[in-house]
């Protein structure tokens, strides 16, 4: 029996809240000019909401509304103080990732994974959990008890080829007005005994016993802070780089993005029960230094075409990551 543990954190913590900005404000500048070059952060807490970063564009947004408008839809006040300290992108980095060159916008590298174990080739205490997390979402904006705050863990159970047979703790700690707890206890209970579909043996809610004070009140938030709930919530490696905020030129997101359209490819193609990938790129150069990739079978063998497949401007337009809204992406989980 092995024991492995996996989380996501709901739509409404506030390092989630942080990156769902970060990619509003990326959005609203790429509706109005597809080569934005964005690298956009935010942090919040207590009250204020603080924009930085770098953007070059021929748009202009209305950061303050935009910040608002998130604020809003996650369901915390819009009257908190909104901070816009925008700056403008490095010449120096331009000079590597303009449309002339379109090279990668940073060194480093990024991983893309796959298994076979359900249909969205994601593990399943993975999409159990982002199922949890949708679901929640629609809960607190029906009922008012629940409100936006909260995560999630599994300690699963798993087989020597790393099947999920048994859940031996799911823990839930959810945001409430602390009204009914024992009838919102148990809505929260229900549901994850329909999403498992196998054994729990202990659920734990809020195991500290209360959970009134949240949010930015009871936490900070900043952008880029969840990257393993980004990924793979701990099953397969994370190459180190934030997603959010980042036009499609900064290979942390658009890479990471590449190398699980090849995970899932490879996948698929060869019969494999699991498969990751890793990429890597200098600043400044159109096609990866490397690829590698490995599987329940080994080493698999590229040959340049892939490369080629993999240069940034590839990526880009081959996922059609100029178009793509990068919002909704932030809010339970970049691959589902």
């Amino acid at each position: 029996m092995k024991l492995y543990s996996n989380e996501i954190v709901f739509r409404g913590h506030p390092d989630k809240v942080c990156d769902q900005i970060s990619d509003a404000l990326l959005d609203a500048y790429m509706d109005k000019d597809q080569f934005s070059r964005c690298g956009i952060e935010v942090v919040g807490g207590k009250g204020v909401i603080f924009v930085t970063g770098e953007v070059t564009s021929r748009a202009t947004v209305d950061v303050k509304q935009i910040v608002r408008r998130v604020l809003s839809d996650v369901g915390y006040p819009i009257h908190y103080q909104v901070i816009d300290n925008i700056g403008i992108q490095s010449k120096d980095i331009a000079l590597g990732t303009n449309e002339e060159v379109c090279g990668a916008g940073d060194n480093g590298m990024m991983f893309g994974y796959a298994i076979n174990t359900t249909p969205q080739m994601l593990p399943k205490a993975m999409v159990i959990l982002q199922q949890l997390s949708m679901w929640y979402d629609g809960l607190r904006q029906r009922d008012l008890r629940f409100l936006p705050d909260g995560k999630a863990q599994i300690t699963g159970v798993y087989d020597n080829r790393f099947n999920l047979i048994g859940i031996k703790d799911f823990t839930i700690c959810y945001q409430n007005t602390e009204e009914n707890r024992e009838e919102t206890d148990a809505i929260i209970g229900a549901k994850v005994k329909e999403l498992c579909e196998t054994d729990i043996d202990s659920i734990l809610i809020n195991p500290t016993g209360k959970f009134k004070v949240g949010g930015f009140i009871g936490d900070a938030g900043l952008t880029g802070r969840k990257i393993v709930v980004d990924n793979y919530q701990s099953f397969a490696n994370v190459g180190g780089g934030a997603f959010s905020g980042k036009d499609p030129t900064k290979v942390d997101r658009s890479g990471a993005y590449k190398a699980r359209e090849i995970a899932k490819a490879f996948l698929q193609e060869l019969g494999l029960e699991w498969c990751e990938v890793q990429l890597s790129y200098a600043i400044g150069m159109p096609e990866p230094l490397a690829i590698y990739i490995d599987s329940n079978i080994g080493f698999i063998e590229v040959d340049h075409a892939l490369y080629e497949n993999c240069a940034v401007s590839n990526i880009i337009n081959d996922l059609g990551l100029r178009t793509i809204k990068f919002e909704p992406l932030a809010r339970f989980g970049h691959f589902m």
